[in-house]
């Protein structure tokens, strides 16, 4: 328990650190200054307690004494005292507006820096993690910080300069005195040390039990149909009570420790001050330390003065671990290892001179070329993409001890279709993220017009593949900006090209807006069989060598299918095609078709050749046997 209590400090210590940098590097010369305006109003209040001294012993217990009092100098000191106190609240309103801007201006880069370093991450990422896990950080994590940098941090320096200057300004009023407030100091340390290592582990819970919850609340929310359709609404409400009864208990016991600081230093400032009171009586009765009226009335203000701060910090308490909890959470995404990427060939626009030779160049010319630099001796070569893809020996796992795929060995010619044919978990679409180099390959090599993909950049690599997904994603935009999303500087003739070539024209024209109907919900006003268009239509305009289906049509009808299908087969012309098909009707004319099992290859050839062998593909097709 001590190894992981001294864990869960060292890690608070050092996100707190790192936030802290984000702070004062991002507006250094703001915080500069807020630093000084906090001090100046710490000093002041802590001036206008100090000053019950002087106007008690030097000004209204002589005035009271005198039969023709002399007010000149009393007010004289109210004045300054009135400046002192103008000071504190100027510098009080120019740090408070200070930290509103460097509070949002830090969400603001920490929101950056998230979200592009949430771009480079592997796909692995985002497989490991739930939707709902991950949009926390970025409203539940993020909010955190928002109130501990406008309100907690700003409250804490105040509270740390009061402290120092009010502690020195005890020890010059009385030094015997102060020696009980050092014992106290002492005691409210301990029980501090004591709440805030339980509230800190608690509320590090809290914030995984949110994420937990949220994660959940997205899911169940997108499958609402589903929950419905299997009467599984009452699952669903049992499995979210047993989550926000996990939120409750951690969320409960993190405010509680939290909760109860606050009396218990504000009690113990309370026994501070009798015991002051009582002390000082007694040392001014008796002559010792030279204590006067005056004296002990201004130490007991610095005695409230003292444990206040102490209670604003216990205030703020909760509010500071919840958000160190969640800039750890924040921080532990941000440190994720990005995808690595260690290509060097680059695709790039070509010419042919009139030699049939291959050269770069910067206009587009509808020709694309690898453009490969050979370190060995620093020549370069340009190979023409074709869309040549060929598998050697493969073999893949998501993780070592379980692996997906066996010795794999195949080829897809330019030009050519290739059909994945097998039940769930067979492996089809796995081979399709290791083309894209989702994730890399543990044994054996994936090679892309005789280039090992190793060797190309990732981002150059998924530009010359064009994928159609069973589960579309449209964002929200216009019709015409979710086809443009294939091609980013696509004019608007090329969009209208594509969609008449994925067959969406139709059906697009009819649209309240036509092209400009704008799309929210994931495209949600649509069919499943328009969305599916959509998406072919990202794909042509795209205008990749090389093109994946990934079960396209395994989610639409019959008669929808046929429509969809004109627009693949437009789309699929002259194109190296991988297609991963439920429906086998679709794929018989591929000129292969590969029948895996387990991650192995157990068949492979034309639909009339595999029809011949009576074999898997056979029993499949004639309904013998089904696809699971």
């Amino acid at each position: 328990m001590e190894k992981k209590q001294s864990r869960v400090t060292k890690n608070t210590l050092k996100t707190a650190g790192r936030l802290l940098k984000y702070v004062t590097g991002t507006y250094k010369a703001e915080f500069v200054v807020v630093f000084v305006c906090i001090l100046l109003c710490a000093v002041a209040n802590i001036a206008v307690s100090f000053s019950m001294q002087i106007m008690l012993d030097d000004y209204i217990l002589p005035l009271a004494d005198q039969a023709d009092p002399q007010f000149a100098g009393f007010y004289r000191a109210l004045i300054v005292l009135g400046a002192i106190f103008l000071v504190g609240v100027i510098s009080s309103f120019i740090y408070s507006r200070l930290m509103v801007r460097i509070g949002q201006g830090v969400l603001k880069r920490v929101r950056d820096e998230m979200f592009e370093h949430m771009q480079t991450l592997p796909i692995r990422y985002f497989d490991q993690n739930t939707n709902g896990s991950i949009m926390s950080l970025y409203t539940n994590d993020t909010d955190t910080l928002r109130q501990m940098i406008n309100q907690s941090i700003p409250q804490v320096l105040m509270s740390a300069f009061s402290i120092i200057v009010t502690f020195i300004s005890m020890l010059v009023l009385s030094p015997l005195l102060t020696i009980l407030a050092v014992i106290m100091i002492f005691i409210l340390y301990l029980v501090a040390k004591k709440l805030g290592g339980g509230s800190g582990k608690y509320f590090v819970r809290q914030q995984m039990d949110l994420a937990a919850i949220t994660g959940f609340s997205e899911e169940r929310m997108n499958g609402q149909k589903v929950v419905k359709v299997f009467n599984h609404e009452v699952q669903s409400e049992i499995e979210f009570d047993q989550l926000n009864e996990k939120l409750y208990e951690s969320s409960a016991t993190a405010h509680t420790y939290a909760s109860v600081m606050g009396p218990i230093i504000g009690n113990l400032g309370n026994l501070q001050f009798v015991l002051t009171a009582v002390l000082g009586g007694i040392l001014m009765l008796n002559n010792v330390g030279g204590l006067t009226i005056g004296t002990i009335v201004a130490y007991l203000q610095f005695t409230k003065s003292f444990t206040q701060p102490f209670m604003q910090v216990a205030q703020q308490f909760n509010s500071i671990i919840m958000a160190l909890a969640g800039a750890e959470r924040i921080f532990n995404m941000m440190d994720e290892e990005p995808e690595v990427d260690d290509g060097y060939v680059k695709l790039v626009n070509a010419k042919k001179d009139e030699n049939g030779n291959i050269t770069e160049c910067p206009e587009r010319t509808g020709l694309w070329a690898w453009k490969h630099p050979h370190q060995a001796d620093g020549t370069v070569t340009y190979t023409e993409l074709q869309g040549d893809v060929r598998f050697y020996d493969m073999s893949f796992g998501y993780t070592p001890d379980k692996m997906v795929l066996h010795d794999l060995t195949l080829y897809a010619k330019p030009g050519q279709k290739l059909a994945f044919v097998g039940s769930t978990g067979a492996g089809k679409t796995t081979i399709t993220n290791l083309i894209n180099r989702f994730y890399d390959v543990q044994d054996g090599k994936i090679r892309y017009d005789d280039i090992n993909i190793n060797k190309i950049k990732k981002a150059d690599l998924r530009r010359s593949l064009g994928i159609v997904l069973q589960d579309t994603h449209l964002f929200t935009g216009t019709v015409k900006e979710n086809i443009r999303y294939g091609k980013l500087d696509a004019t608007d003739e090329q969009v209208y090209a594509a969609a008449k070539l994925a067959y969406a024209d139709q059906f697009i024209q009819r649209l309240p807006q036509g092209y400009d109907t704008l799309l929210t919900g994931d495209g949600e006003q649509l069919s499943q069989g328009q969305r599916q268009l959509l998406a072919i239509a990202r794909a042509a305009i795209a205008d990749p060598p090389v093109l994946i289906l990934d079960e396209a049509t395994s989610s639409i009808d019959t008669r929808t299918e046929a429509i969809v299908q004109k627009g693949m087969d437009n789309l699929m012309k002259g194109r190296t095609v991988f297609v991963i098909a439920h429906r086998l009707s679709t794929i018989r004319n591929s000129d292969a078709i590969i029948v895996l099992d387990h991650g192995r290859i157990i068949e492979r050839g034309t639909h009339e050749d595999l029809i011949k062998q009576h074999g898997t593909y056979y029993q499949l097709y004639t309904g013998k046997l089904e696809l699971s």
